[in-house]
């Protein structure tokens, strides 16, 4: 076994959109002293988007829309941020990212509570038992009171809540930040930004005369008040309960104002798992396996739209990682030198001489590596659990230009690639399909289409509504199926067999009268010489 290394702290930040996730990621950076100044994110997006929101589609809209990776350093701990897409529609792309990391933080706009999509997010980190932290953000406006807030985790999660601090007032009645683990208060500057400027003045508890010095005599009646009740009704910190995701401990904190944000990088370091085991056929990679092992989790394309390029994001799941080194492509017996891996800030990189177990590297690729591909020194492992899924959306391409099919081809392809859209090849017709997940996809296959590829193009309703993978034990049975419903039927990029249905209600009804085949909605990297 070969020397694990546990100063690695890879994590997501789960958001719904406006919830301040972007800001919030902008701190951490300028806490963990990766950026010197964090860009403001203004109303109406006048200001410079975050470092981490760099598409042009992102940027017209102001939101995350592809998974960006920031690596930190911070007291003596790497930190690898993988900054989710909080909208709706990017449910694959996030739910891919998720499985690329050891813990998350759950942001939670203090006005609005739990919202639609924190809950989906969350229910994916459930199903993965990845361990929560959650930021209840924006305490210095208006919302709803702390307890409502720490109930409705406890409640809709249903997930032990642990506060490990607490806001001393909310709202236009803020006045600071009590640390219950630490007793000290952290409290806004004077002028009108109301920002925190560093002030943490350590207290002997709440009946300590520094600390009543420090706040009007009603935030502090309001403070000891409420904080003696917390005491009572929630948990205390279990850091084994937290590892396994029953527990989340809960920081107050205004990410704008600079609240809180300091004790979430703390509470990462101290209390967020290290690299974990990762699911694989025949059995579990650990950490401290001696073989490298690693999956790719994303590709993006045209990252710096100059150079064309490509990169496969990857996480390191085992073994000491060298530059040069040869790995496995996992099902093809295909050995690729890593001649040129990087690490990341935002859209700035570097070069990563080596990197260990929860490190994400970046591996420059003309196309050799797509989502889902184990990387090994070991030619008998397959990393699992990283699906593709069913389209609830399938739309017809139309070109504009029909001299562009070639373009419109590769365009399709590389996006197809990366995970942002399925491309399907219907037996009959010319027209190909693509399948997405969400709406905003086909907006953001649109806009890349234009901006990286000068592809204009239109999207067409199409038969189809949804489709499934199919398969069958009986192949006499698999191709009579096929012959009799020619018109639904397709292939995928890999070559595996697809039925595309007008809607779920078809969907059903074939698969009833079909017992032999096999309709699913989700699929598993395979390859063609893997079985």
């Amino acid at each position: 076994m070969s020397q694990t290394h546990p100063d690695r702290r890879t994590f997501a930040i789960i958001s719904h959109p406006d919830a301040g996730k972007t800001t919030l990621t902008e701190k951490l950076l300028v806490a963990g002293g990766a950026i010197h100044i964090a860009g403001e994110v203004k109303a109406r997006g006048q200001a410079r988007r975050a470092r981490s929101d760099w598409m042009k589609i992102e940027q017209q809209r102001g939101i995350s829309v592809t998974s960006s990776v920031m690596t930190f350093e911070h007291e003596g701990l790497v930190f690898n941020l993988l900054d989710t897409p909080g909208h709706e529609d990017f449910s694959e792309d996030t739910y891919r990212t998720l499985t690329a990391v050891d813990s998350a933080v759950m942001v939670i706009d203090a006005a609005k509570g739990i919202e639609p999509q924190t809950l989906k997010l969350f229910e994916v980190c459930r199903l993965r038992s990845v361990p929560i932290i959650t930021f209840i953000n924006k305490v210095d406006r208006e919302g709803l009171p702390p307890f409502e807030l720490l109930d409705e985790v406890a409640d809709r999660l249903a997930l032990d809540v642990c506060p490990m601090n607490w806001p001393a007032g909310m709202g236009g009645q803020f006045e600071g930040i009590y640390d219950l683990v630490d007793p000290a208060i952290m409290k806004s500057g004077g002028d009108a930004s109301r920002m925190y400027e560093g002030h943490r003045a350590k207290v002997a508890g709440l009946d300590d005369p520094a600390l009543a010095a420090e706040l009007s005599e009603r935030a502090l009646a309001l403070l000891k008040e409420e904080t003696e009740l917390a005491s009572a009704c929630y948990a205390e910190f279990d850091a084994a309960a937290y590892r396994n995701g029953d527990l989340t401990p809960v920081y107050f904190g205004s990410a704008l104002k600079e609240f809180g944000v300091v004790d979430l990088l703390d509470a990462l370091a101290n209390h967020a798992p290290g690299p974990q085991p990762q699911p694989a056929e025949p059995a579990p990679v650990q950490p401290g396996d001696d073989a490298v092992t690693g999956f790719v989790f994303k590709v993006q394309a045209n990252m710096n739209p100059a150079h064309r390029d490509r990169i496969a994001f990857m996480r390191l799941c085992s073994g000491k990682f060298e530059r040069g080194m040869r790995l496995m492509q996992g099902g093809t017996g295909k050995a690729i030198a890593i001649s040129r891996p990087m690490l990341f800030l935002a859209q700035d990189r570097e070069m990563a001489e080596e990197a260990y177990p929860g490190d994400i590297i970046g591996i420059p690729n003309h196309g050799t590596l797509r989502v889902g591909d184990t990387l090994s020194e070991r030619t008998d492992i397959t990393i699992t659990g990283l699906p593709n899924f069913a389209p609830e959306l399938l739309r017809r391409v139309a070109l504009v230009d029909p001299t562009k099919t070639k373009q419109l081809r590769k365009a399709l392809d590389d996006m197809a690639e990366e995970g942002i859209i399925q491309v399907f090849y219907p037996e009959i017709g010319s027209n190909m399909i693509v399948g997405v997940v969400g709406q905003l996809q086909l907006e953001v296959l649109i806009s890349r289409l234009d901006a990286e590829y000068k592809v204009e193009a239109k999207l067409e309703q199409s038969p189809w509504d949804t489709a499934r993978w199919i398969a069958s034990d009986d192949a006499a049975a698999l191709k009579a199926f096929q012959a009799d419903h020619r018109g639904a039927s397709a292939t995928d990029r890999d070559g595996a067999p697809v039925f595309m249905a007008k809607d779920a209600w078809e969907v059903g009804y074939v698969t009833q009268r079909h017992p032999a085949i096999r309709f699913t909605a989700t699929k598993e990297r395979v390859f063609a010489n893997a079985g």
